[in-house]
Order: C-alpha cells, then sequence, then structure tokens
C-alpha cells in the first residue's frame, strides 16, 4: 500500500505541474535529475523561505550568505573530499549494473525485518555498521555472498569486489583545454561558509557564538539514483554552521538537535513520523552526529543531520592556506583571564531541501470519500500547511459574463500584494475545487451574480470543505488570520 501511495505522489508531481524528469523530451530525460514546475517551485520557495525566516530572521546571532558554486581546489583536498569522498560499490557480472552495496545489505534488512526476522535484521545490521566503520570493502562482499543477495536484474549473485568511487563532479576551467585547471562541482554548500568565516566575522564584528546560514545548489555524481528526488545528481541544500567555544560544543549539539525537530514539527504533521537517528560510523570531521529522519511511504529515511564537526574544516583550511583562522575572544574565563586566540569548533545543521519537498507532499497528500450516495465521489487533496501552499487563494467568477470576471480581478488586484492568487473561469465550479483541492490551495473564493447585489463572495475551505457567505471587505482579514508566519515560526 505505501509503495503504491508513492507511485500516486510521482504521478501526482507530473499531473500537477510540481516536477518534471529533466529534459524529457530527449529519451525520457536525464537520469536523477529533475525540474520544479509552476507549483512546484512555489512549494520549494515557501519551504526555503520558512528556513531561512527560522535560522537567520528569527536569531540575531545568524547571518547569511551565498558562496559560490566553483570554488579554488585546494578547498577540497582540506576538507578530504578529494581523497575521501566516494561510496562503496560493486558491479553485477551478468547484468553489467552497479549498485551500492550498503545500499544492498540495507534492502535486505529491510526484508528480513519486513519478513519478521528481527534477530536476523539486527544481526546484519550490527555486521554492516562495523563493516562501514572500519571501511572493510571486502567485509561488504562477504556479507552480501553469506546473505544470498541477487542481482535485481539478472538474479545472479556473480559480483565483483566491492571498489569506492568518488562522487565529485569535475570541469576545467579556462580558455584552452591544454591550460585550464580542473576544478570540481561543490559536493556541499559548508565549505564556502568555512573559507568565508573570518570575512564574515570581521565585516559583521559577529562574535561567538555565532552562525552563517546558507542555501543553495550541490553536485554528487550518484551512481544509484533512486526514489525519486530523494537522491539526485543535483540537489539542493539548506546549512548553517554554528561556531562555539571548543569545550562547549555538546551543550549547542544538544540545543540544535531539539531546536531542528521542533522546527519539523511545527509543519503539523504526525510527530510520530518522525525519529532521530544516532550515527553509529561518524565522519572524520565529528565528534557527534545525528540525523532527523521521516517515515517516507518507502520507510525511515534521513532528511536533516546535526553535526558536531570539532575544527576540522577551519584547522584544515588553515594548515592548507597558511592563513589564520583564529577567533579572539575577549570575554573572561573562570580564571578572569580572556579566552584568548582559538579556532572555534562548529554545530552543523544540514538539509536537503529536495527532499523536506518530498516528505512534505507526502505527509500531505490524501484520497478522501466525500458525498453520499449516487453522488459519493473520491477527492484528492493535498493538506499542506496554508503558509507552504503554492497558491493562498483561488478566485473563480461564476460565470464568463455579466461582469463576474471584472469582481474577481478586481479582488485579485487587492490581494496580490500580499498573497499568490489563482484565477480559472473554466468548468464548473466543482471541478475547479477539485483541481484546487489537488494543488493544495487553502482558500478558493466565488464570485457570483449575489456578488454584485450586495459585495458578498462564497469562501470555501480546502479542508473542511464548508462555504460560508461573507463580505468582500472582509477576504484579506480572513487570509491574514489564516496565514501567518508567526503562528508557525512562534511554535
Amino acid at each position: 500500500m505505501s509503495e503504491e501511495v508513492f507511485k500516486k505522489v510521482v504521478s501526482h508531481c507530473k499531473e500537477y505541474g510540481f516536477v518534471f524528469t529533466s529534459s524529457e523530451i530527449y529519451d525520457n530525460g536525464l537520469g536523477a535529475v529533475y525540474d520544479y514546475g509552476q507549483n512546484g517551485v512555489e512549494l520549494k520557495n515557501n519551504l526555503r523561505q520558512y528556513w531561512w525566516k527560522f535560522m537567520v530572521q528569527m536569531h540575531d546571532n545568524i547571518v547569511g550568505l551565498d558562496a559560490a558554486i566553483f570554488m579554488h581546489p585546494k578547498t577540497w583536498k582540506a576538507s578530504g573530499h578529494i581523497d575521501g569522498f566516494s561510496d562503496p560499490m560493486i558491479d553485477n557480472k551478468d547484468s553489467k549494473k552497479r549498485y551500492r552495496a550498503d545500499n544492498l545489505l540495507e534492502d535486505k534488512i529491510a526484508k528480513y525485518q519486513k519478513d519478521g526476522k528481527t534477530n536476523k535484521a539486527d544481526e546484519l545490521q550490527n555486521a554492516l555498521d562495523a563493516a562501514l566503520l572500519a571501511n572493510d570493502l571486502a567485509q561488504l562482499k562477504t556479507l552480501i555472498e553469506q546473505h544470498e543477495i541477487a542481482c535485481p536484474i539478472s538474479g545472479t549473485r556473480n559480483w565483483t569486489d566491492v571498489r569506492q568511487f568518488n562522487l565529485m563532479f569535475s570541469t576545467e576551467m579556462g580558455a584552452m583545454a591544454e591550460d585550464a585547471d580542473k576544478i570540481y562541482l561543490r559536493p556541499e554548500t559548508a565549505q564556502g561558509i568555512f573559507v568565508n568565516f573570518l570575512n564574515v566575522q570581521k565585516s559583521g564584528r559577529m562574535k561567538i557564538p555565532f552562525g552563517i546560514a546558507q542555501t543553495g545548489k550541490a553536485f554528487r555524481n550518484e551512481i544509484i539514483a533512486r526514489q525519486f528526488i530523494m537522491r539526485m545528481r543535483e540537489f539542493e541544500q539548506m546549512e548553517m554552521q554554528f561556531f562555539v567555544r571548543p569545550g562547549t560544543q555538546k551543550k549547542w549539539f544538544e540545543y540544535w538537535k531539539e531546536a531542528r525537530l521542533k522546527w519539523h514539527l511545527a509543519l503539523g504533521f504526525d510527530k510520530d513520523s518522525y525519529r532521530y537517528h544516532d550515527h553509529v560510523k561518524l565522519a572524520h570531521y565529528a565528534d557527534a552526529a545525528v540525523d532527523i529522519e521521516f517515515d517516507f511511504p518507502f520507510g525511515f529515511k534521513e532528511v536533516e543531520g546535526i553535526h558536531s564537526r570539532t575544527d576540522f574544516d577551519l584547522k584544515s583550511h588553515q594548515d592548507l592556506s597558511g592563513k589564520k583562522m583564529q577567533y579572539f575572544d575577549a570575554d573572561l574565563d573562570e580564571n578572569g583571564k580572556p579566552y584568548g586566540n582559538y579556532i572555534p569548533y562548529v554545530i552543523e545543521t544540514s538539509i536537503g531541501l529536495d527532499r523536506l519537498f518530498l516528505y512534505t507532499l507526502c505527509a500531505s497528500y490524501k484520497e478522501e470519500e466525500v458525498g453520499e450516495g449516487d453522488k459519493k465521489d473520491t477527492r484528492v487533496v493535498l493538506a499542506l500547511p496554508p503558509i507552504l501552499a503554492p497558491y493562498k487563494v483561488a478566485i473563480f467568477p461564476l460565470t464568463k459574463k455579466d461582469g463576474l470576471p471584472e469582481v474577481a480581478r478586481k479582488i485579485i488586484d487587492d490581494l496580490k500584494f500580499d498573497y499568490n492568487c489563482f484565477y480559472e473561469e473554466k468548468d464548473a465550479i466543482g471541478k475547479r475545487y477539485r483541481r484546487q483541492d489537488a494543488l493544495g490551495t487553502p482558500f478558493c473564493i466565488t464570485v457570483d451574480h449575489e456578488s454584485l447585489e450586495n459585495q458578498t463572495v462564497t469562501i470555501r475551505y480546502r479542508d473542511s470543505m464548508l462555504q460560508e457567505r461573507i463580505p468582500i471587505a472582509d477576504i484579506k482579514s480572513i487570509l491574514d488570520k489564516a496565514i501567518s508566519w508567526k503562528d508557525i515560526l512562534s511554535k
């Protein structure tokens, strides 16, 4: 059933202009790359704005940044991406298909759990964690063989050895090919923050603790991309690096762990759909890490990571560039002396905007039976939080004549400075309501002949489908009360 729901969500995305396969007219498009349609871009912008308002606007010690995608190649040497940013891959010799070895094992664990074989699932999970922690590629292949994992295409177990594949895209910068320098498309946005740490701190006179937030595109050459926009080669991250005094990182890690989950819960979706997942295998830069996972139709998957990155990044950039990345802390310690110069520790919050987009759709998609008897029907509705909906209100003239379109257009002219409005005059009013339900529009306003007589309209509420007559003059106040950034940001 869950798989069927997910298929419906994917189909809904294309049918209603949320997400399209990139370059689809050419050989069914480019794999694992997607375009956001006219409604998808609005939802995506609203989600990004929700994150930005919470991170930057609501915190007086966090500022924004927009770093370039192209960075000096030494950046990725210092960060460890050139030497260690890879996935364990295995090929099936018969199908010629390539898979991530850990994904094959995770799928097997999920099957054991589905079949009620919890002991085997736990045993394999522990063995997988140990192999990943030790970076033991041979052991990964052994586990695949021991648990008789076959290629989904060929059905055979004729595997190659497990090998590491670097995930960074490279290109060349320069006018002439022979003189060009090899550079990389950034695989994460965080490094743009780190190399600008001193620029922001000094120009903004920032005092520790403080944060730098950024949203932007990142690129990874995912060999195995699956589950729609869950894992893509071009995606968008929303990251914040919070710089703290060494020794205080555990306190701030717990603070941001709690704050970020609270942010997700403020969307109003089922709280049981979220959980923490502590990392067993820590990245080379971390001394603590936890994921916030959401229960997608295909199971719990990571949507956001909170990491205590220590001073690894700033120290690495200092060592390789020769430029000091120290902060002078004039505050007094317990002995009454200034803390002096040190390289700050960092707490990172990193969320994938595309994954947030996907879980918002999955959590909002509903099929409801409405009506009775011969009029019984099923409606598809996106129960999006009103503040996130692509369109906040749709305005419908009941007919295309008698001056009704002019009244409807006047209402839109009054509202469009504050709200994204949708206008439609085609089809029966019931069909128009259904289309707006599927888009997630929380309010529909119908202008009829009575509107000409007494300046009233019918407002319809998406979630309850109730309708009531209200004065045209009251429309904006009703929208203002129901659609408020303050309401969601203050939860």
